[in-house]
């Protein structure tokens, strides 16, 4: 019983300790004195202060405090306490990132003390004794990355449970019968937590959506996007606003722009857009020169600050392409019409005029807002057909199979001489950012082929060709030069900036001993070279079976690119300049850059460094979590698809080696599973982590990463997007039906 009540006493002890000091660290470097402290954490009683009293003299003889005049106290930061982002495993134990740490810290089940997985947190670390290991303890959760949470509700008569689909997430949610709403059992809801009670096991939590139910279609792909906070739909406000703007073009607004109407103007999309935010114009110029016109739909003339259209645009800050649908950034009167350069409409524009010569230096630019009227629209494939059949001076046909109005049609000689002009100069513009030190990622794209009910029929790959190439190449000129001429302008003005840093060494290293086992290196001792030996790298693997695993790996080795106003160039470009103009339809950073670039046209001055920060780098974090739904959609699809293929054998790539499993990945679809070890017959496996292999005990028998091996579908499951493997063999050693 003492022996309780001891142990009971000592909780609250610290539990009052640590919030004693949670209110001396944020009262940062004013002294607080006890009733200060009391008031901050709730505790005016006279017996409760007694208690701040007696924690403040242990943490003044701990030399946790300083006591900086009578009675005022100072937190004394610890060279144990360290700040940064959780990252919660499957297995339940956490690491935090700290930044300046050579290695993150282990903080075990026991001792995250309520936090999540990307929470920002404050740990006391400690010492493992055996191997000196960093471990720690969480004291302070600083900010939650999320409070709301997609799961499974478990009803029963008074309560009930939200089991959350998330692998990192270690507890349910209890929901009072007052907050289901109406919610049926097994149901997929959204959750939000309101709070976790300190004696409580779980934390407490209100239903606000009810998704549907699990492994249906719609149901998978809502709750992709509310696991990461994303819309489905617009606010009916924001609709409204949108379909009641003048989107009509008026001769007084043409007055105030540069009348491009009469260039040769074209669009080049997939085959399936919706909508042209960017358009080419071409012509010869008397001196010998060409001028390309690249035409960007000008929605900062539509999306008007301070608007509600505005606001939900930036919330959103990009579009979301998942495998069956988009999620526009803007609703569709804006996304597919007013702001979709479709052709023989007049569009307002937002264009860069280039003068180029025929090795495709700049001459001249121009920058300004425009009215511009495509002449023509085209698709990738169409354009490709062009590059590689048609000749100077004469008419192109585009055969039926590729032509968007199902019959033979052609293009007039015009547009063919302006099309394998414009290709020219773009293997011109790409050689010389090779030459530069770009890194040149051509990944394959995995696509799939949906019937009436989006159900996956059948899987196919897409690669860049010179037609993609070429209109990449002229959007990035664009992009450059934009980014170029802000930068330069003196007095110095803020901008947007698209920055992505150098490697970093260690995950070079990694890399490096990963593509070793398939024969090849990289250079990463000096730093000239390291980019052309990636370069190799990449050309190298391109048709072979382990493509797009080492594609996969190289470019998880690079840093991540993001939205700043402070510039650092473009590594992946080899740029010293880059910012993104040239899809404000889809990007709000795009609208950004519009805004400021005009801006300073029209000489303003410099705009506040900290508000464009503030929204870079929301974009930058809603640009992750759109990769990530994006992502998650198509391995949904993936599982989806091989779920009609159970019974089905199949050649795959070994893509990783764990102490759990064996990763597979399908050469024909790039599907990738998991083999359990557990199931693998005939021995125990254990994990060579140095070898990036397993091995059996007894037969000493191993699958190596880059093995190719016969597997077959043991377990689809849609809710967790995973596909489980039944390991059938090495290719040399089984032999098929």
């Amino acid at each position: 019983m003492s022996k309780n009540r001891k142990s009971f006493k000592q909780r609250r002890r610290e539990g009052i300790k640590n919030k004693v000091i949670s209110a001396l660290r944020n009262a940062g470097n004013t002294p607080q004195n006890y009733k200060q402290i009391g008031t901050s954490i709730g505790m005016t009683q006279a017996r409760e202060r007694e208690d701040i009293i007696k924690v403040l003299y242990e943490l003044l003889e701990a030399g946790q405090i300083d006591e900086v005049s009578k009675g005022k106290y100072l937190f004394k930061p610890s060279k144990d306490y360290f700040v940064g982002v959780m990252d919660i495993t499957s297995s339940g134990k956490g690491y935090v990132m700290v930044e300046d740490l050579d290695e993150d810290i282990l903080i075990k089940n026991k001792n995250l003390n309520k936090s999540f997985d990307g929470d920002t947190v404050r740990v006391y670390q400690f010492r493992r004794r055996n191997n000196g290991k960093r471990e720690g303890e969480v004291v302070e959760i600083i900010k939650r990355k999320r409070t709301d949470f997609v799961g499974i509700i478990e009803l029963h008569d008074h309560f009930a449970f939200v089991r959350t689909t998330n692998y990192n997430m270690y507890t349910d949610i209890f929901v009072p019968k007052d907050r289901i709403k109406d919610a049926k059992n097994g149901q997929v809801v959204l959750v939000s937590m309101d709070d976790w009670p300190d004696k409580g096991e779980s934390p407490y939590g209100t239903v606000q959506k009810v998704l549907g139910y699990a492994g249906k279609h719609d149901t998978e792909i809502h709750t992709i996007l509310a696991q990461y906070g994303l819309p489905d739909e617009f606010p009916k406000e924001v609709e409204d606003y949108a379909n009641n703007l003048d989107t009509r073009i008026k001769e007084e607004e043409i007055k105030k722009r540069k009348d491009l109407r009469d260039l040769l103007t074209f669009t080049i999309d997939p085959a399936d857009a919706k909508d042209f935010d960017d358009a080419l114009s071409f012509r010869n110029l008397d001196n010998g020169n060409v001028e390309i016109g690249v035409h960007i739909a000008d929605v900062s003339h539509y999306v008007q600050p301070g608007t509600i259209l505005d606001q939900e645009a930036f919330e959103r800050a990009t579009s979301v392409y998942l495998v069956d649908r988009v999620v526009p950034m803007l609703p569709e009167i804006l996304s597919n019409n007013a702001c979709s350069l479709r052709p023989n409409e007049d569009k307002y524009t937002f264009s860069a005029l280039f003068e180029l010569d025929k090795n495709a230096k700049v001459v001249k630019q121009w920058f300004g807002k425009t009215v511009t009227r495509s002449n023509a629209r085209m698709a990738y494939e169409e354009a490709q057909h062009v590059i590689e059949n048609a000749t100077d001076n004469e008419n192109c046909i585009i055969p039926q199979r590729i032509s968007l109005s199902q019959k033979e049609y052609s293009l007039s000689k015009d547009i063919v001489n302006a099309i394998l002009s414009m290709d020219r100069l773009a293997k011109k513009l790409r050689k010389d950012r090779m030459n530069a030190g770009a890194i040149s990622f051509d990944k394959i794209e995995v696509k799939f082929i949906l019937n009436e009910n989006s159900e996956p029929t059948g899987v196919y790959f897409t690669e860049s060709k010179d037609a993609n190439k070429l209109i990449e190449e002229f959007m990035l000129l664009t992009n450059r030069r934009v980014a170029e001429f802000v930068a330069k302008l003196n007095p110095k003005k803020t901008f947007i900036y698209r920055i992505h840093d150098k490697p970093n060494s260690d995950k070079l290293e990694a890399l490096q001993s990963i593509i070793k086992r398939f024969g090849y290196q990289i250079n990463i001792q000096e730093s000239g070279l390291l980019s052309k030996s990636i370069n190799k790298l990449l050309e190298d693997v391109h048709g072979k079976k382990e493509q797009n695993l080492i594609d996969t790996l190289t470019i998880r080795s690079m840093s991540k690119a993001a939205y700043t106003t402070q510039n650092i160039g473009h590594y992946g470009l080899a740029f010293d300049y880059y910012s993104h103009f040239t899809s404000p339809i889809r990007r709000y950073p795009d609208i950004i850059a519009h805004r400021l670039l005009m801006h300073y046209l029209e000489n303003g001055a410099s705009v506040k460094e900290e508000e464009i920060e503030e929204m870079a780098a929301h974009c930058s974090e809603m640009e992750m979590l759109a990769v990530n739904a994006e992502r998650d959609s198509v391995k949904y699809m993936q599982v989806k698809y091989m779920m009609d293929h159970e019974d089905e054998e199949f050649l795959g790539v070994i893509s990783g080696v764990t102490e759990w499993g064996i990763y597979v990945e399908i050469i024909d679809n790039k599907c990738e599973g998991m083999v359990r070890l557990q199931d693998i017959s005939g021995d125990h496996y254990v994990f060579k982590k140095e070898d990036f292999a397993v091995e059996g005990i007894n037969t000493k028998y191993t699958y190596q990463l880059g093995d190719e091996v016969y597997v077959r579908v043991k377990n689809a499951d849609l809710v967790r997007k995973h596909l489980d493997f039944t390991m059938l063999g090495h290719k040399n050693t089984f032999t098929l039906d």
